[in-house]
């Protein structure tokens, strides 16, 4: 049996794997010229870093799981907390269930609200969900509009480069809608003894793609085909054929079996003939561009950032250009080491939203002039970075609007309906690592059982 899967990020690679795991014949095509997809490596000042995701959930075990299979090194972030920054100062981030706060006396002592804002959270409104919202009008309707735009605009930015009011409740953050419902708005704090929120691969989380490909290039049967760009997919007698450019060349391959790995935009394009009412659902999944600009600078000269933060949000609504700084020598004990011999520290900052495009379509170097400003009006930085580096994700979000649960359904029943043909990756259950190979996880199950 052979199986043809397009895309080549980490749904593909691991659908790949456990295909091949089960002694099926593989071939991966990738359109670029590299597999990772989001996983990506970038060099800045002769430290290599990650210039894409940089986390996996720890508390889902598929990312942690495949990491530990490859013999990667796992780690988890240091105890340095996060801070927001608005109304002109760096704010403590308070405990927060996505932004909807958990402990108001922290929230109120943090600053991040005005009084009034404050006093609307102590009064709070128990609202009643029918069918799917988003999470910006249930958290408005708890506990105001303040909580929204300072709170969960700047942590939904951050996972989705999204909206609040534009993300769905039910396939973005579930478990709110039954705390919102509650009278009581609260959960127990963590035990002592929880397990981290997030973990990572030391030296990188572009280690997992790498090392993954490594793994399929090494095993009998399994081809990774690179710079291959699928235009077309048609049902045969027994069958697919996929229709293939790479460059000039135009050719066809067969397969018994197809996992499509690719975004939303892609997907629907390929499905096509095979499968309309598919193609026409995920024709219309909305995407958010962004940029990670990564720099290094002289420890000496970015002291004033060395003080336990692991960097900071921004609510969009105080009009920054940058959207959060992550300073990563600070949240990674890696990172800083591998700054340590050049003596130096690595940080970077993310822009770009949802409906916000344009923002992004100017020079590298207006992104780089962009976050310096802002990181010098944030901290008091005042010291050229050593390196930067821009890394651009183009359409590399998708968003989960409102009736997102339902569409995904609708998707994968006209699927169903074509024998041998599955699909998985970021658009359907979940943009983070862990959801993406625990969705690859499931199409390779729907075609080996």
């Amino acid at each position: 049996m052979r199986a043809v899967v397009v895309g080549g990020g980490i749904s593909g690679l691991t659908a790949a794997r456990d295909l091949a795991g089960q002694g099926w014949e593989v071939l991966l095509l990738e359109a670029t010229d590299r597999t990772g997809g989001k996983l990506r490596r970038g060099d800045v000042a002769g430290v290599a870093v990650d210039v894409g995701a940089e986390a996996v959930v720890n508390r889902r075990p598929e990312g942690v799981a495949l990491a530990r299979d490859l013999g990667l090194p796992v780690t988890h972030p240091t105890a340095a907390t996060s801070r927001v920054w608005t109304r002109g100062a760096l704010r403590p981030l308070p405990r927060t269930l996505m932004g909807a706060p958990l402990d108001l006396d922290q929230l109120a002592e943090s600053g991040i609200l005005s009084p009034e804002g404050v006093a609307r959270v102590r009064h709070q409104q128990v609202p009643r969900v029918a069918g799917d919202v988003s999470v910006g009008d249930l958290v408005a309707e708890r506990f105001g509009d303040e909580v929204v735009d300072r709170l969960v605009e700047p942590l939904l930015g951050g996972v989705y480069a999204g909206r609040a009011r534009g993300i769905s409740v039910r396939a973005a953050v579930p478990q709110l809608v039954d705390l919102a419902t509650r009278d009581r708005f609260e959960l127990p704090p963590p035990p002592a003894d929880a397990p981290p929120v997030f973990a990572g691969v030391e030296g990188g989380m572009w280690r997992l793609a790498d090392a993954l490909t490594a793994a399929l290039r090494a095993t009998p049967g399994v081809e990774v085909r690179t710079g291959a760009t699928v235009r077309a997919l048609r049902r045969q007698a027994t069958g697919f054929e996929v229709a293939v450019e790479a460059g000039n060349r135009h050719g066809t391959e067969p397969a018994d079996a197809v996992v499509l790995a690719t975004p939303a935009a892609p997907t629907a394009r390929i499905l096509a003939d095979v499968a309309p009412a598919a193609a026409d659902e995920l024709a219309g999944v909305e995407h958010a561009s962004m940029a990670v600009v990564t720099f290094a600078f002289h420890t000496a000269d970015a002291a004033v950032l060395d003080v336990g933060a692991s960097g900071f949000l921004v609510p969009p609504v105080d009009g920054r250009r940058i959207k959060a700084s992550t300073f990563s020598f600070a949240k990674w004990a890696w990172v800083r080491a591998a700054g340590e011999e050049q003596e130096l520290l690595v940080l970077r900052t993310s822009l770009g939203r949802h409906g916000d495009a344009l923002a992004l379509q100017v020079p590298d170097d207006e992104l780089v002039r962009a976050s310096l400003a802002d990181l010098a009006e944030a901290t008091g930085l005042d010291a050229a970075p050593v390196d930067a580096v821009v890394q651009r994700w183009g359409g590399g979000l998708p968003q989960y609007a409102v009736g997102h649960l339902d569409r995904v359904a609708r998707v994968r029943a006209a699927v169903a309906e074509v024998p041998g043909l599955a699909v998985c990756g970021a658009a359907y259950d979940g943009v983070g690592i862990a959801a993406c190979i625990a969705s690859a996880h499931a199409a390779a199950r729907r075609l080996t059982t």
